[in-house]
C-alpha cells in the first residue's frame, strides 16, 4: 500500500511535456553553440583578450588554442542537435554540460544570469528521462522506450522556475525601479532608437510589467482560468526582451518552459500526436527514493538560499556587487565609472599609472573600472606579470562609480594595496568605500 506522498510524487504521467522540451532545448543549445562561432563571440570573448577573467575559484582554466576552441563549440553544436533528436542523449547532454561549464567559468566579462541558468539546466537534464520517447535512442533500443515519468519531475521543474521568477521580481522592489529611475535609464542606454520607449508612460508600463510578470507568471500559468492570458503575457514579455535587449536564446528558452504548465494530454494532442499516450496512472516508487528526494530538495533549498547571501554581507549589493551573481538579480542596474590603476615598485618606491589598454579589451576595461571582483583579479594579474620580471609591486586603484546615472562617487580606497588583499565571497571588502546611494536619494 502506497502512502499519500508516494501517490502524489510517484504516480506515473505521460512524458510528452518533457519530451517536447528536450526537442526545443536541444535546438536552442545548438543555436547557442553555432551562434557563438557565427556571430564572432568565440573570437571576441576568448581569443582577442590577452587573458580572460575567470570565476575567481577557477583561475586554473586556460583558453584553448583557436582551432581547438572553435572545434569545441562546433562539437557543442552537434551535441545540441543530438539532444534534440534524442541520439546518444546522455552522452551528448553530459558533454554539453561539461563544455558549457568550461566556457562559462572561463570568462565572466559577458556574464549574465541566463548563462548560469543554462549551466544548471544542462546538468539537470542529464538525469531526467527526456530521451525515452520520440527519440533515436528509443527507436534503436526499444527496451529503453517509456511513455511516462514520475509526477514529481514536473513539480520539481515548476518549483525551480518559481524560485527564479520570484527572485527576479523581489529584486526589483527597490527605489530605483519603483520611482522609474532605472527603467528610464535602461531605455535610454539600451533602446535609444525606440522613441516610443522614451516616454514616461512607457517607463511606468515597464516598471509595472517587470514587477508583476515575474511575480505572478508561474501562479497564473498553474491556474487553468488564467493560463492562456499568462501565455500571451509571456510571449509579449520575452519577445520584447529579445528584440530590445538581444539576449540570445534565453527568451525562447523561457517560452519553451511553458510546456510544463499544460496537461500532458494537451501537449500530446497538439505537438506529438504520433506518440503513444500514457494514462495508466501507476505508482512506481524507486528503490532510491530517499536519496532522490534529499538531492532534489537540497537543490531547491540551495537555489532558495543562495540569492539571500547578500543580506549577510555589509552594505548595499547594488553598490558593492557582493552577492549579486548567481542570485537572479536581472535588469536592475547600470554601472558606469572611471578608474586609475597605480603600480608601485616596493623596492624603489616608484609609482606609475597603468595604461589599461595595454592589457585589456574595451569591455574588460569597463568592468575593471566599476566591479570589485574584476578590480581585485586585475590587481593579481598585474602582480604576477611584474613578478615574472623580477619586480615586487603594490597595486592601488582610484575608482569612481555611478549607479543608474547618479553622480559619480568614490568607490575604492585608493590607499589599499589590492595586490596584497585576499578575496572573500562571504564578507564585505573594506577597500570598497561605504555606499551613499540612499543619502543621495534623500
Amino acid at each position: 500500500m502506497h502512502s499519500t506522498w508516494d501517490k502524489r510524487l510517484f504516480t506515473q504521467v505521460d512524458n510528452s511535456p518533457l519530451v517536447l522540451f528536450r526537442i526545443f532545448f536541444g535546438f536552442l543549445l545548438a543555436c547557442e553553440a553555432f551562434g557563438h562561432i557565427a556571430l564572432g563571440a568565440v573570437r571576441k570573448h576568448f581569443l582577442e583578450p590577452q587573458f580572460t577573467f575567470t570565476f575567481i575559484d577557477f583561475s586554473f582554466l586556460e583558453v584553448l588554442l583557436a582551432p581547438l576552441l572553435y572545434g569545441l563549440f562546433a562539437l557543442m553544436g552537434i551535441a545540441g542537435l543530438m539532444i534534440m533528436l534524442g541520439y546518444k542523449y546522455r552522452v551528448a547532454m553530459t558533454f554539453y554540460a561539461v563544455a558549457w561549464s568550461y566556457v562559462y567559468l572561463l570568462q565572466k566579462t559577458s556574464y549574465n544570469n541566463h548563462y548560469y541558468l543554462l549551466m544548471l539546466l544542462n546538468y539537470l537534464m542529464i538525469f531526467l528521462p527526456a530521451h525515452r520517447s520520440v527519440s533515436l535512442d528509443a527507436t534503436l533500443n526499444p527496451a529503453l522506450r517509456k511513455e511516462h515519468l514520475s509526477r514529481w519531475i514536473y513539480w520539481f521543474i515548476i518549483a525551480f522556475l518559481f524560485i527564479i521568477y520570484s527572485y527576479a521580481s523581489i529584486a526589483k522592489f527597490y527605489p530605483d525601479w519603483i520611482d522609474l529611475t532605472f527603467p528610464k535609464h535602461l531605455m535610454k542606454i539600451r533602446a535609444a532608437d525606440w522613441s516610443i520607449l522614451q516616454h514616461n508612460w512607457a517607463h511606468q508600463a515597464i516598471m509595472v510589467y517587470g514587477l508583476t510578470f515575474d511575480l505572478l507568471v508561474v501562479p497564473l500559468l498553474l491556474w487553468r482560468r488564467t493560463r492562456m492570458a499568462a501565455v500571451i503575457a509571456s510571449f509579449f514579455f520575452h519577445i520584447f526582451n529579445s528584440i530590445i535587449f538581444k539576449i540570445g536564446i534565453f527568451p525562447y528558452l523561457a517560452l519553451a518552459f511553458l510546456v510544463f504548465f499544460f496537461k500532458p494530454n494537451t501537449i500530446h494532442k497538439r505537438f506529438l500526436k504520433k506518440k503513444n499516450f500514457y494514462d495508466q496512472q501507476e505508482v512506481i516508487v524507486p528503490n532510491y527514493k530517499k536519496p532522490l528526494m534529499i538531492i532534489a530538495t537540497g537543490f531547491l533549498l540551495v537555489m532558495t538560499l543562495l540569492p539571500l547571501r547578500h543580506w549577510i554581507i555589509k552594505d548595499d549589493v547594488l553598490w558593492t556587487e557582493e552577492g549579486h551573481r548567481l542570485s537572479w538579480r536581472m535588469m536592475l542596474r547600470n554601472r558606469a565609472g572611471f578608474a586609475t590603476y597605480y603600480v608601485e615598485d616596493k623596492n624603489t618606491g616608484d609609482k606609475q599609472p597603468v595604461r589599461l589598454s595595454d592589457y585589456l579589451t574595451r569591455k574588460q576595461m569597463a568592468h575593471v573600472k566599476t566591479k570589485p571582483d574584476f578590480m581585485w583579479q586585475f590587481a593579481q594579474h598585474l602582480k604576477e606579470s611584474y613578478a615574472s620580471q623580477g619586480k615586487e609591486i603594490a597595486v592601488y586603484v582610484d575608482s569612481k562609480v555611478s549607479i543608474n546615472g547618479r553622480p559619480y562617487q568614490q568607490f575604492t580606497d585608493a590607499t589599499v594595496d589590492l595586490a596584497a588583499t585576499k578575496w572573500n565571497r562571504w564578507k564585505h571588502h573594506e577597500w570598497i568605500l561605504p555606499s551613499q546611494l540612499h543619502d543621495n536619494a534623500d
